[in-house]
């Protein structure tokens, strides 16, 4: 019987000093408001980079919250009606979730494999993907001195990305970026003709900067709300679209 898992991503957008105070306070209160959510395995809380999102330079005003889900109907009940994500959901500027199903998965998180591969890998199909890893310190100086050419070429890069963000649980050590693409065939064409992705995947496997990572793919099929810094429009793309959350704070 193919698991009927779902795995949710949600950014949170925040404007103004006491509202991004209030953002930045989450990522310590949160593992106590996560824990023992009926039908949620794995869940993190997650800041994120400045500039394009891939600084050592944390960005204040966007978060993020990555949910593993035994089935659709627990995420829903959770993103709606949960008073920790309700609080987010108040206090936010803009706020957006993608509902996905893992195709790939390889690695650890945590000493755990979170997700559960439960859907068929289509080339032609949107693609979000995600890569997480825990920099050993003896590395951190190498490691972070490759990353602002990588993210200028990926913030650069046009063709088929809808969406990209680093993002990761503690500041320099614990890193993971979230990328959406129009297919896979987009997502391959910059992973294996960029000078500068190539550069760090060869400096990957020489040094071993990781002491633990992982990598997964996963296929959107549905979306609420809007997701804060998406390049374009996903209309067209097939997701089906769940609606608007709640009312945000646009002040």
């Amino acid at each position: 019987m193919q698991s009927t898992e779902v795995v949710t991503i949600t950014f949170f957008q925040y404007r103004g000093i006491r509202d991004r105070w209030f953002g930045f306070r989450q990522m310590g209160l949160a593992p106590r408001w996560l824990r023992d959510v009926s039908g949620m395995p794995f869940g993190k809380m997650l800041g994120s980079g400045g500039g394009n999102g891939f600084s050592i330079w944390p960005d204040f005003s966007t978060y993020g919250f990555l949910g593993v889900w035994t089935n659709e109907g627990a995420a829903r009940t959770f993103l709606d009606t949960h008073p920790f994500v309700s609080e987010m959901r108040q206090r936010s500027q803009q706020m957006g979730t993608l509902f996905m199903r893992t195709a790939k998965v390889h690695g650890l998180w945590d000493d755990q494999v979170p997700f559960t591969e439960n859907t068929d890998y289509r080339p032609d199909a949107p693609v979000g993907v995600l890569t997480r890893a825990t920099i050993a310190r003896k590395h951190l100086w190498k490691f972070w001195r490759f990353v602002p050419p990588v993210s200028r070429s990926m913030s650069e890069h046009r063709n088929g990305l809808l969406f990209s963000k680093g993002i990761g649980e503690v500041p320099l050590i614990q890193q993971a970026t979230f990328s959406l693409w129009t297919d896979s065939h987009a997502m391959r064409a910059y992973a294996y003709e960029s000078h500068h992705h190539k550069q760090v995947v060869k400096k990957t496997r020489e040094i071993g900067w990781y002491s633990e990572e992982l990598f997964a793919r996963f296929h959107p099929y549905a979306k609420q709300g809007e997701i804060p810094g998406l390049k374009q429009s996903l209309a067209g793309l097939g997701l089906e679209d769940y609606g608007a959350i709640g009312t945000l704070n646009a002040e």
